[in-house]
């Protein structure tokens, strides 16, 4: 399946991820990250790119970035550019250092901001990096341990994390530590890697989007792209059980060869819904049916019709 293009527009937040090719190594030693993250913070204060979260890994990097006036892709081209050419020829190999594709999440801010900054600058301890909280909160390769005030860079955003946990900078790290400290037995979270919605919005989905429905549907219509809500895939059994109640036929005349019209109509409509309403393949209908690869086609065209005739038929099989 061909990817989706990037979906990027000012003053959104941004998960991202770029790994070293074939899970290699980007950074082989301090002499490295430090070159990296001197180039990081150059290049965020020139694009205007805010940073609330960030770390090095051995062979990747996360990062959370609400971004400005300037594409994200500009931004991780000048980033990822510019640390490959360092990383070479410091180390005596050329080609490609960096995965073809970085990987970038647009978040919704509300409900995700400070899950992602935890589940981040959790990373270290989750690889065994760190030992404990103790020296995550002193390790120099992350995000976290500037919040906590124990190193320091100019552009990071640690007001603004800190903010919503105390007016009083203090106060907010203990808690903001806390919060933290309760995310630790959490684990991996793959609703932060990969785009969840809610139980109810799942169907509607895309996964360059994390956030529920009003939202995705918002960022797809700032970015010029069309909102297509999909439709719910259910079993093809069920499917054939809610068409043979709504039409009144009897299941067992749809593989029988019966060509009654209103047998003929129900298949039609089974292979329509089935096939370009829920993604199954011609070859499994027409096992199901009983109908060969012509059959089922001139089924789906028909189906077709049928549904653009009386839409609240559809609304009755997948409701």
């Amino acid at each position: 399946m061909p990817r989706q293009p990037r979906l990027d527009a000012p003053g959104v937040l941004q998960h991202v991820m770029a790994r070293g090719i074939e899970r290699r190594e980007i950074f082989k030693d301090n002499k490295d990250r430090k070159s990296f993250v001197a180039r990081l913070g150059d290049v965020l204060t020139e694009t205007k790119t805010q940073c609330f979260a960030w770390v090095l890994i051995p062979n990747h990097v996360h990062l959370l970035f609400r971004t400005g006036l300037t594409p994200l892709g500009e931004v991780m081209k000048r980033l990822l550019t510019g640390h490959a050419v360092y990383f070479n020829k410091r180390h005596g190999r050329s080609g490609h250092l960096f995965q073809n594709r970085y990987k970038s999440i647009i978040c919704e801010e509300d409900p995700y901001l400070l899950e992602l900054v935890r589940y981040i600058h959790l990373n270290p301890l989750r690889a065994g990096m760190v030992k404990d909280l103790t020296e995550l909160d002193r390790y120099p390769w992350s995000g976290h341990s500037v919040i906590m005030g124990k190193n320091e860079n100019d552009w990071q955003e640690v007001e603004e994390v800190l903010f919503y946990f105390s007016e009083k900078i203090g106060k907010a790290r203990r808690n903001y530590r806390r919060f933290v400290e309760d995310g630790v037995e959490q684990g991996r979270r793959p609703d932060l890697q990969e785009t969840r919605v809610s139980k109810g919005d799942r169907e509607d989905s895309d996964s360059r989007i994390l956030g529920d429905r009003a939202f995705i549907k918002r960022v797809l219509n700032d970015t010029g792209e069309v909102y297509r809500p999909k439709r719910k895939r259910i079993p093809l059994a069920e499917l054939v059980k809610r068409v043979s109640e709504t039409l009144k036929v009897d299941q067992g005349d749809l593989c029988s060869g019966d060509r009654k019209n209103q047998v003929s109509k129900a298949r039609s409509v089974i292979s329509y819904m089935a096939v370009r309403e829920m993604g199954y393949s011609g070859v499994d209908v027409g096992r199901l049916l009983n109908l060969s690869g012509a059959a089922v086609t001139k089924s789906v065209e028909k189906g077709k019709r049928i549904i653009s005739a009386d839409e609240s038929l559809r609304g009755k099989l997948i409701s």
